[in-house]
């Protein structure tokens, strides 16, 4: 089979709907994680107000989840509304943060002709303004895209990338972070990361609070007769969710880094309608020994591959950002 007939015969948009959706319902979940936590430590806060310092009187921890808690709804509600207005806050300067934590610089197109003219090509193939373009002076091989918007976009390569590629191999990395613009890539990632950060953030106040805080106070006083013991079961529900919920959150957040990337792969060659281009340039960054000094774990999934580590087919799946490129170049290969 060609690969004109094999990309005819290849259902692009069904691929993109179901990423779509995937990933909404991961986004979904991230949420619903925070609002757990919120209601958990809501709970616990109003059982020991309520039930650990109520004379002879002892609430039954479980009473505040038969019958819903004011104090953990109100809560989960905080938290998602923090969650939303970090996200907003996140998505107005994260560009430029991670621009700036990369050590990317903007270049002229006079600089890097060639990489200017690519980068046209897939932006009107994509139906998108040209991005602005940097370059990462590093040997490593990466790229990645940012912006909160196609009109405010940005492309960054690094300098290892323009040494060792074709032009037909540059051409399938752009249109790969071209199509993590037009997919809005960047929100979600932006977003979800701020919400792991946020859940993070709460835990280890938790920890710390379970400490030295009102728990910990409790837990020593006995908080009133008998309840010693149900204020240690609280203590004990709130320890586990401090865990869980960061963990859960981070799964979250690497399942929906590798469901974007599968898109992203898609997309780029239904942009430059060739697998080939790509899976070159996939097989040169798999087989690249080249470091990236400049890449941290916060900014780690929105490469094109994980700049700190690689993942292999036997990788575990739940703790990659990236699918294993073995995988990745075997989807394109199926494509031609």
């Amino acid at each position: 089979m060609s690969v004109a007939a094999g990309l005819a015969q290849t259902d692009f948009y069904a691929a993109i709907r179901r990423n779509e959706r995937n990933t909404v319902w991961l986004c979904l979940a991230m949420l619903l994680i925070g609002a757990g936590l919120g209601y958990v430590l809501g709970w616990a806060a109003e059982f020991v107000n309520r039930g650990g310092a109520v004379g002879d009187a002892v609430l039954s921890p479980w009473a505040l989840f038969v019958a819903p808690s004011a104090w953990g709804l109100g809560a989960a509600g905080g938290l998602t509304a923090a969650s939303l207005i970090w996200i907003v806050v996140a998505l107005f300067f994260g560009d430029r943060i991670l621009l700036g934590m990369t050590g990317a610089e903007e270049v002229a197109p006079e600089a890097e002709t060639q990489l200017h003219n690519v980068v046209e090509e897939m932006a009107i193939a994509a139906g998108l303004p040209k991005p602005r373009v940097f370059v990462i002076e590093t040997p490593a091989l990466n790229a990645f895209a940012t912006g909160l918007k196609p009109e405010k976009s940005a492309v960054a390569v690094t300098r290892g990338l323009l040494d060792k590629l074709t032009r037909h191999e540059l051409q399938g990395v752009v249109a790969h972070e071209m199509s993590h613009i037009a997919n809005n890539d960047v929100r979600y990632a932006t977003a979800i990361g701020v919400v792991v950060g946020l859940i993070a953030l709460i835990t280890d106040t938790l920890f710390r609070s379970l400490r030295y805080g009102r728990l910990g106070r409790s837990r020593r006083r006995g908080g009133g007769k008998g309840s010693g013991g149900a204020v240690a079961l609280v203590m004990l529900v709130v320890l586990v969710v401090a865990i869980l919920a960061p963990l859960a959150a981070k799964l979250v957040q690497m399942a929906i880094s590798r469901e974007r990337e599968y898109l992203a792969d898609a997309t780029a060659v239904r942009l430059t309608r060739s697998p080939l281009g790509l899976i070159g340039a996939l097989e040169k960054i798999d087989g690249s020994s080249a470091r990236f000094e400049g890449a941290n774990r916060a900014v780690q999934h929105l490469f094109i591959a994980n700049p700190l580590r690689k993942f292999s087919a036997r990788s575990t799946a739940l703790f990659s950002t990236h699918p294993p490129m073995p995988e990745r170049i075997a989807r394109l290969r199926d494509l031609g």
